[in-house]
């Protein structure tokens, strides 16, 4: 298998347009993907729908507000989804596969992997996974929110190459264009650095700023920081969609980290639900962007939450800024107890089985760009 791809398809899109309804464009999807996997590479596909499809079944005009509605809309939709995706992928001789998750499924170390082997699997059997989330059990405890950081998530679990993002613009503008005259193309993403100044500016407020724009710049973030390169495109013209997938420089280029984290600290960085925080003094916060170290409870000046050992814990710098995550080496109330104190002091004092070690340096992930302040991973 030379490459692999990871396709992100919303709802925007599978809604059709005039001339191009529902049916037509996943058909003209399917084609090319198919075609994408006939030339050796692989494929999976992350995409929106259940709930405007189950809508469109039960002739509702407007999208359901409780959650309970939202998640039945979405078991009568999810069925419907596949069967589109299934009679369309099938006169190309290809065979599909249903995938459901939700964030608890990736947020066990377990899990994790098992979700990354399954899907290896499938690649390796030639089969084209179709992955949604599991509208209908996730809890909002437990959801990705958005398909954008599924599917970045799903790329970093099974080392993707790339991760092509398909929406209704064109590319990534330094503002909306619609309401911004002066709002300038943007090509090439090269670092860290410039998506976080992006992303700044993608919260200045309109439908910039209210998920569409920001959460797919959380994912090229999560993806780019693991090494794999993310393409934002216009996914409305289906013959676009066939020259993004031979290479052709459409849309806006994210390039990956030159020195991509690993896969254990991508899943520490963004597949886990914090529990609590912790933010460290000057000296601390040093140690942890410099030395690469543990943080002990000396370099702690306060805590959140109520937490045990091994609890993902948000670590945040003296100025309150995010510098990174990992698994907590004791609870909240152990942590209480030992807040500020030497290590010397703590088994002198306190408890003679302590170290003092709140967050071990193999648990933990800096997740601030280097030379520049944060951009907080999506919750």
């Amino acid at each position: 298998m030379s490459r692999t791809l990871v396709v992100k398809v919303g709802t925007s899109l599978l809604r059709g347009r005039q001339g191009l309804n529902t049916e037509a464009f996943v058909a003209d999807l399917a084609r090319h993907l198919s075609a994408e996997r006939q030339r050796g590479n692989g494929v999976v596909l992350v995409t929106s729908g259940a709930v405007g499809l189950g809508c469109r079944e039960l002739q509702h005009n407007q999208r359901p507000e409780l959650v309970e509605e939202l998640q039945a809309a979405a078991a009568i939709g999810q069925g419907q989804l596949m069967g589109l995706y299934d009679r369309a992928f099938r006169p190309h001789g290809q065979t599909v596969a249903q995938v459901l998750l939700t964030r608890g499924d990736l947020a066990s170390r377990r899990r994790f992997l098992q979700a990354s082997r399954t899907l290896q699997q499938l690649l390796e059997w030639g089969v084209v996974p179709i992955i949604n989330e599991n509208d209908t059990l996730a809890t909002e405890e437990l959801r990705f929110g958005d398909n954008d950081t599924l599917s970045a998530l799903v790329a970093v679990a099974i080392k993707a190459d790339e991760l092509i993002l398909l929406t209704d613009v064109d590319r990534l503008y330094s503002a909306d264009p619609r309401s911004h005259a002066d709002a300038r193309p943007i090509s090439v993403v090269r670092s860290l650095n410039e998506l976080e100044a992006l992303s700044k500016g993608a919260g200045d407020g309109g439908r910039w700023g209210t998920g569409g724009m920001t959460t797919k710049l959380a994912a090229a973030r999560i993806a780019t920081a693991s090494g794999i390169a993310v393409r934002l495109a216009d996914g409305r013209d289906p013959g676009l969609i066939e020259q993004l997938l031979q290479g052709a420089s459409h849309g806006t280029r994210f390039l990956p980290s030159p020195e991509p984290i690993s896969d254990r600290k991508g899943w520490l960085a963004h597949a886990l639900v914090p529990q609590g925080q912790v933010q460290v003094d000057a000296g601390a916060e040093r140690a942890l962007l410099e030395q690469g170290a543990s943080l002990l409870a000396v370099g702690v000046r306060s805590m959140e939450g109520d937490f045990d050992t091994q609890a993902p814990l948000r670590i945040l710098g003296s100025g309150g800024q995010e510098l990174g995550r990992g698994l907590s080496s004791c609870s909240s109330s152990t942590l209480q107890r030992i807040l500020g104190l030497r290590s010397g002091t703590i088994s002198r004092t306190v408890d003679s089985e302590l170290n003092g070690v709140v967050v071990h340096r193999d648990q933990l992930v800096i997740t601030a760009p280097p030379g520049g302040p944060t951009i907080p991973p999506p919750l």
